[in-house]
Formats: C-alpha cells, sequence, structure tokens
C-alpha cells in the first residue's frame, strides 16, 4: 500500500470536489475533468488522469550491476533506459507485480524482493502512484513478455548507472528516484 507521510495540518489548502466528467476511458487510464472548490472559496477546473499504480524494480545481481531496460517510448519521442516496471493489474499486490514484471522483461526471478518506497509520477494531473522495489539474489526464470513491447536488457555497474543520471544520460523519474533510494538505503 501506498505511504502517506503526514507534512502538517494542511487543511487550509484542501481543495474539494464539486463535479467529475468523464472525458475519456482507456485501456490502462481514464480523464476527467474535475471542478473544485479552492481554499479562497472560488472554483477552479482540474484535468485528473486515473491510473492503477505501477511497480518499479532496481534489481541487482551478486556484483552489484543493475539490470536496465532500453526500450521506445512514444511520449517521450526516443529510446529510454530505465530499471524495469510494469502497471499494477485490477486487485494485484505490487509485491506480485514487480516479481512478475521484473521475469517478463529480464529473465530473472528475485529471491529477495524488498520494497523501498514509491513516488507520484506527476500529482498535478494523474493519480499515479509507483511502488519501488529492490531485487537481488536474482535466477534465470524468463515469463512471457507482453506482445507490444520491444525490450533490450542491459547490466550496468550501479555506480556507472549513478554516474549516468548525474550526467543527464538517464532521464527517467522513477529509474532515477529508484536508483537513489537504493544507493540511500544500502550499507557502506
Amino acid at each position: 500500500p501506498r505511504i502517506d507521510y503526514p507534512m502538517s495540518d494542511n487543511k487550509i489548502l484542501d481543495e474539494q470536489t464539486i463535479d467529475r466528467q468523464p472525458i475519456y476511458q482507456g485501456r490502462v487510464v481514464k480523464l476527467d475533468l474535475v471542478s473544485v472548490k479552492l481554499p479562497d472559496g472560488q472554483t477552479s477546473q482540474r484535468e485528473i488522469i486515473t491510473h492503477p499504480g505501477a511497480v518499479a524494480i532496481v534489481a541487482l545481481d551478486e556484483a552489484k550491476n543493475v539490470l536496465m531496460v532500453r526500450q521506445y517510448r512514444l511520449a517521450a519521442g526516443r529510446v529510454m533506459l530505465e530499471i524495469p516496471a510494469g502497471t499494477l493489474e485490477p486487485n494485484e499486490a505490487p509485491i506480485v507485480c514487480a516479481e512478475r514484471e521484473l521475469q517478463e522483461e529480464t529473465g530473472y526471478k528475485p529471491q529477495n524482493l524488498t520494497p523501498i518506497g514509491g513516488i507520484f509520477v506527476a500529482p498535478g494531473y494523474t493519480t499515479e502512484y509507483i511502488h519501488l522495489f529492490r531485487a537481488s539474489d536474482l535466477i534465470e526464470s524468463r515469463l512471457e513478455m507482453d506482445s507490444d513491447e520491444f525490450i533490450e536488457v542491459i547490466k550496468i555497474p550501479l555506480s556507472q548507472a549513478l554516474d549516468m543520471v548525474d550526467k543527464g544520460e538517464i532521464q527517467d523519474a522513477k529509474s532515477i528516484a529508484g536508483l537513489l533510494r537504493v544507493v540511500r538505503l544500502m550499507p557502506d
């Protein structure tokens, strides 16, 4: 489950939903036009994309290489280097999804899968929350990939992946967050 971190009592900042109009229902996402009452009593509209949530996995082998995937991302208009990830199925536990996605995308099953937090992708317009995991003690075990996925799997030393983040060569937010989170949680 998602962790909600209380920052302070911000009730004075809350927006109240007045109306919600469905605009589009897709295979994965739903778009609604939401009318809200602002804290000062004025009204405004928000375009909200509802997403079922996702997982992303920082998978490390015994030599501290991280398994990364390269794939074309149409919205970005380029091939991206990312940690393995995938969308939650209805009522699917994030840890189950993480194991499945890692096997589908990389051909490895983790013997150790640990939650390491999560991120809201873009809370200004989407509900998407990505659960982050660290995977280790990997064994070869492939599941069939989705028919519309074309992925190249590469192993990169964790230190090199971090350098690539610093140089802007890894630009995917979930990958950056996952890699940095893993490093902060790793024992020296």
